[in-house]
């Protein structure tokens, strides 16, 4: 009986080079600015289209915003279901000056493809349809089942995600959860990420007299916001950047051996990698290595502070208004919804007159490194790439992971395609076009992985 192997896909992925590229090409020269409503819906359609072409019958699963792109093929009895999510959805491209070439004009230098989503994540979600694309154009159908999610509005904050999830949860059920987003932390070796940090973003505000006042004639008299912000800023994190504002760590678990081990084994040059900032140290407390200050321990950060003047030479003001916004990371078993709570009353107990304000939050979520999905994921990054991946425990950064883990129940799976550099939200966002290549393998690889290593029967042999 004739059958269809991992290598024949590969085979016929090598041979779709060409057609792969320019159909990212395609839809990279579509604006999809979710945050200006620019090409959304266009683009939305043009998704849809690529998934109907490849064999699909998609849908558009509509919300209070930008719809979102589903897609199915669960013919394979069982066998597991991978949900794979992505978005179409692009940062503005702002400053335009800034781009060697136009941001939506595809253009190709020294091996790099610059667009405006080109790895922020048109690129690396298409990867992962050419990947199946590649299986079903050799056998006709799929090893294991295959859900994909395409959202419209991830960058600006998947405010509708969670409901959408929450609502569709027979549609969406599945085994585990793949996505490919963000750069890996170098190039020289693949990484899988098991979770993510989770956010709380907050706004503070102070108010003094009901219009800006003359320091001289009013310093001593007229309170004055920016220091009652300085003051109450003080009391929520010490010296050693450990936040003390109470019942904020109560949650903190130990790091475990396995995560020890895990994050211990990432290759760093931490040198090299503070020079590139221009940083000479790491700021305190003095001997908590790199990664764990990114994965096992929250952090508060002023954002920014708006008050009185900033402007060139002097002006004698007292400030009417003071804002801080602060951003923090949580780790897992930390819950925003607490940390929210607890911020709040400590406002309310060191400056009553001090507004809080909460501007977004998104869970920490994680799978463990040892779940049985992993073994499976990392062989296929492996026979994508090339070289064994990195276990990454935990990401510093913030994603809508916890719609997986915590909302589905599943394991979550986070396997970077894009390069270290890609510069995404920046100007000349790039993806190497070589690494757009590696993710369509490991995404073809990844489906026979997930199905055992077994081959397929090819169309007709059944």
């Amino acid at each position: 009986m004739a059958a269809a192997t991992l290598d024949q896909v590969l085979a016929v992925c090598a041979a779709n080079r060409e057609r792969d590229l320019a159909d990212l090409v395609r839809l990279l020269r579509q604006p999809s600015i979710s945050a200006e409503d620019s090409g959304v819906a266009e683009c939305a359609a043009l998704v849809q289209q690529f998934f109907l072409d490849a064999g699909f019958a998609p849908t558009l699963l509509p919300t209070a915003g930008h719809p979102m792109v589903f897609a199915e093929r669960s013919g394979a009895a069982g066998q597991p279901t991978v949900l794979i999510y992505g978005h179409y959805d692009v940062q503005p491209p702002d400053p335009v000056a800034a781009w060697v070439s136009p941001p939506f004009e595809p253009a190709i230098r020294d091996g790099r493809l610059f667009a405006r989503g080109a790895g922020d994540n048109k690129g690396q979600f298409f990867a992962q349809l050419a990947g199946v694309r590649a299986w079903l154009e050799t056998a006709g159908e799929l090893p294991v089942n295959v859900k994909f999610l395409i959202e419209g509005e991830e960058e600006t904050g998947s405010p509708h995600l969670e409901a959408l999830v929450a609502e569709h949860r027979e549609l969406l059920a599945a085994d585990l959860v793949y996505t490919s987003d963000g750069p890996v932390i170098d190039d020289a070796y693949p990484i899988v990420v098991y979770g993510v940090r989770g956010l709380l973003y907050v706004e503070l505000t102070a108010r003094g007299a009901k219009h800006d006042l003359h320091s001289g004639n009013w310093g001593g008299i007229a309170p004055n916001p920016a220091w009652t912000l300085v003051r109450l800023l003080n009391t929520m994190l010490d010296a050693d950047n450990n936040v003390v504002i109470p019942g904020f760590g109560d949650d903190i678990q130990p790091v475990s051996p396995r995560m020890r081990r895990a994050m211990d084994a990432i290759p760093l040059d931490q040198a090299r990698s503070l020079a590139e900032l221009g940083i000479g140290q790491l700021p305190p407390p003095a001997g908590v290595p790199y990664f764990d200050r990114l994965m096992a321990r929250p952090t508060l950060n002023i954002a920014g502070i708006t008050s009185g003047y900033g402007g060139a030479g002097s002006k004698t003001v007292l400030p009417a208004e003071a804002t801080v916004k602060i951003d923090m990371r949580l780790v897992p078993n930390q819950d925003p919804d607490d940390i929210f709570d607890k911020v709040s009353a400590h406002v309310r107990a060191v400056a009553p007159e001090v507004k809080i304000q909460r501007l977004g939050s998104m869970r920490p979520s994680s799978t463990p490194l040892d779940h049985p999905f992993a073994v499976p994921v990392r062989r296929a990054v492996e026979r994508g790439f090339g070289s064994r991946p990195v276990d990454v425990p935990l990401l510093g950064g913030s994603l809508p992971d916890a719609v997986w883990t915590k909302t589905l129940g599943l394991p979550s799976f986070l396997v970077p395609y894009a390069n270290h550099d890609e510069a995404n939200h920046a100007p000349n966002e790039n993806l190497v076009v070589e690494r757009f290549y590696a993710g369509i393998r490991t995404a073809a690889a990844l489906l026979a992985e997930l199905a055992g290593g077994r081959p397929m029967p090819a169309p007709g042999s059944r």
